[in-house]
């Protein structure tokens, strides 16, 4: 039973890591810009990287600027601590993630999306009565999780889990949320915007590896307007998909900026890693914190 509680445990840590994951850019050459920014207030100094949370080992070292900054801070802020994934309630989690009883997925989805759903099971070989079972979100990232590691991207190298590892016992780690938090986030969702999620997720999978060259290109220049693009396309083009857009980007977007409003009137200096998509747009957290009066520089 421990042995099966952990290997549910770092099945978990895969979907939730597929939750705002972005596609990976090979290392940065030294003159390029990077999705790294310095904010700067009076007193104090953030640095903010958009980060991907999966990697590949190959792809490893990162660009100098960016270890440099985290050298030059004394505490790593992050998303979630995904080091401490056994915290996760696995009960809690089973509740969440799977519906009680005989209730089952067909009874809060469309007879159209019940039969995607299938269909995208079956080519996986995954067996129908396993998914009937399972909520609309859980899905959405399982079909994720397959996907990107099919394509050889591991969470295990994850920018995020490389500092956290060179953190640990050096350096304080912050959390900006936690894996709880997003399990929450997601688990909550009215059955319609589970549905829209998972569409929203079917949609994203379709153009995944013609998107994945693209994105690199973006990333690797610093391209914040073609990251955006590649991230909004499918909101833009179904306006139904914007409340989920809202929900799991926009509105923590305040929150995350807040926070590191409050890390800005501290002393120390902070390594902040977020998503790459938190990063991009009006509504990103740059902008927030452009228009609050911070300087802000991409480098």
């Amino acid at each position: 039973m421990l042995k099966a509680g952990k290997r549910l445990q770092q099945f978990v840590l895969i979907l939730l890591l597929f939750v705002w994951s972005v596609h990976v850019p090979p290392a940065l050459s030294k003159d390029s810009k990077s999705f790294l920014w310095k904010i700067q207030s009076k007193t104090n100094t953030v640095y903010l990287l958009g980060s991907v949370h999966l990697f590949k080992k190959e792809l490893y070292p990162l660009s100098k600027n960016i270890e440099d900054a985290f050298d030059q801070s004394s505490v790593v802020v992050v998303e979630a601590n995904v080091s401490s994934g056994g915290q996760i309630d696995l009960q809690q989690l089973v509740e969440k993630a799977i519906y009680p009883g005989d209730d089952t997925l067909e009874k809060h989805v469309s007879r159209e999306t019940f039969e995607v759903i299938n269909k995208r099971a079956g080519a996986l070989g995954v067996p129908p009565e396993m998914i009937n079972k399972q909520k609309p979100w859980f899905l959405g990232l399982m079909f994720s999780s397959f996907e990107y590691l099919k394509l050889g991207f591991d969470p295990n190298y994850g920018i995020d889990k490389h500092f956290l590892s060179k953190a640990t016992g050096k350096k304080k780690i912050v959390e900006l949320e936690s894996l709880d938090y997003q399990i929450n986030l997601l688990s909550n969702l009215s059955d319609r915007d589970q549905e829209l999620f998972l569409m929203l997720t079917f949609k994203d999978l379709d153009t995944l590896r013609k998107d994945t060259d693209t994105f690199l290109q973006a990333w690797i220049s610093g391209d914040t307007k073609e990251v955006e693009r590649i991230l909004t396309r499918n909101v833009t083009e179904d306006s139904r998909l914007y409340s989920i857009y809202e929900t799991l980007i926009d509105n923590r977007n305040k929150t995350m900026s807040s926070k590191i409003e409050d890390f800005l009137k501290g002393g120390e200096t902070h390594f902040v890693i977020v998503g790459a998509g938190h990063l991009v747009g009006e509504k990103g957290i740059v902008e927030i914190l452009k228009k609050k009066g911070y300087q802000v520089d991409q480098m």
